[in-house]
Formats: structure tokens, C-alpha cells, sequence
């Protein structure tokens, strides 16, 4: 599913532009080398007594533009979480804000979780980023937020991903960051993909 808050300090890119507050953390010389060759940035965190939140950053070689409008085609996001089995827009208040209904259906070790959730978007463009806000109204999780938000780095785009989650079902915090580790990188690869090959149709 979608959502997160982002961060409020600086991110340096090696592109030359203004930072807004919408910046993300400095990176290590590590991280960056791990970003350019492709590797996924990932951290978990415990979020409630059985939830969980994460962030993730990923660098795709695609102009920060072109992502951005595959990413607000909502209904595309099925192709990028393999989880996700229904992804609509419901209402759409223009530049104000959007209503979307998610479902998904995640596996887990002993059982099954199917999600539903109606979410509140909001999408702001600047000069030297995008942000996208996903905030839940109404759906079978107890809280749930998160966004995406993009900037340019390095001769194309940091993506970087960050949600907050506390089912109703009572899963324990633990439990809910190891699925998190060894599904999510392969899901934000997944995205990838799809949305370097829109660029590229484009």
C-alpha cells in the first residue's frame, strides 16, 4: 500500500538547486555509492505496539518530471506493488486533493491479511521536488500514513518512500519489519522498472 511523512532537513544533491523544507538527510559516501549501483535504502522502525513504519530511497536515471506523472496515474500502481490488487481515484478535487480506494492481499507465515483502504492524497509540486501525501480516511487498519517524495540527484531522481502502519489485526511490531525487509526492496525495484519504461515510451 502507500504513505508516510517526510523528513525536514537537508539532502544534498549534485545538482546545483535551492533546498526546500521538503528535504531529505544528508547521505554516507556509502550510500550514495549503494544508491548509484542500484541498491535499495532501507530502514524499519517499530510504530505502535504491533505496527511498524519504514523508509525508503531508491535512485532512479529518469528526470524527476517524468516520474511524477506516471506516479499520479494512480490507477498504474497495481504494476508496482505486486500486492496491490485495486488502485482507483474515487473523487478528484483538482489541485486540492484526491480520494483513493487501495485493496491488497499480503501472505504472511501462518496467515492472510486482505486491506482496504480509502486515502486522502495530496500532491505538491516545487521547483526542486514533489511530494505526494497519502492520508487514511476510512479502512481496516487502526492508523496508516505515508508519502513519496522525489528529488533530483545525482543525472536523475532520488525516490524516496516512507510509511507508518498499525494493523487492526494484532501482529507483533517485529514481525511486521522482517516482511517489510524482504519484500518492500524487491517491490520498489519492481517500480523501477515500470517507471523507466514509461520514461522511455514517453
Amino acid at each position: 500500500m502507500v504513505s508516510g511523512i517526510a523528513s525536514q532537513t537537508a539532502y544534498p544533491s549534485d545538482r546545483s538547486h535551492s533546498t526546500s523544507h521538503l528535504a531529505l538527510p544528508a547521505l554516507s559516501r556509502g550510500d550514495r555509492h549503494q544508491l548509484q549501483q542500484g541498491e535499495i535504502l532501507l530502514e524499519t522502525r517499530s510504530h505502535t505496539d504491533w505496527g511498524a513504519g519504514v523508509t525508503a530511497r531508491m535512485y532512479l536515471p529518469t528526470e524527476r518530471t517524468q516520474i511524477w506523472q506516471a506516479l499520479t496515474c494512480y490507477s498504474r500502481w497495481v504494476a508496482f506493488f505486486p500486492d496491490l490488487t485495486h488502485s482507483e481515484v474515487v473523487e478528484d478535487k483538482g489541485h486540492r486533493w484526491k480520494r483513493l480506494h487501495q485493496s491488497a492481499s499480503k501472505n504472511f507465515v501462518l496467515f492472510q491479511v486482505n486491506v482496504s483502504l480509502y486515502l486522502k492524497v495530496f500532491e505538491t509540486a516545487l521547483n526542486d521536488s514533489h511530494l505526494i501525501r497519502f492520508r487514511m480516511e476510512e479502512g481496516n487498519f487502526r492508523d496508516f500514513s505515508a508519502d513519496l517524495h522525489l528529488e533530483d540527484w545525482d543525472s536523475g531522481t532520488v525516490l524516496t518512500y516512507s510509511v507508518q502502519a498499525t494493523p487492526t489485526v494484532p501482529i507483533p511490531s517485529m514481525l511486521i519489519q522482517q516482511a517489510i525487509r524482504l519484500d518492500l526492496p524487491a517491490n520498489l525495484k519492481q517500480m523501477r522498472q515500470c517507471l523507466t519504461q514509461a520514461s522511455a515510451i514517453a
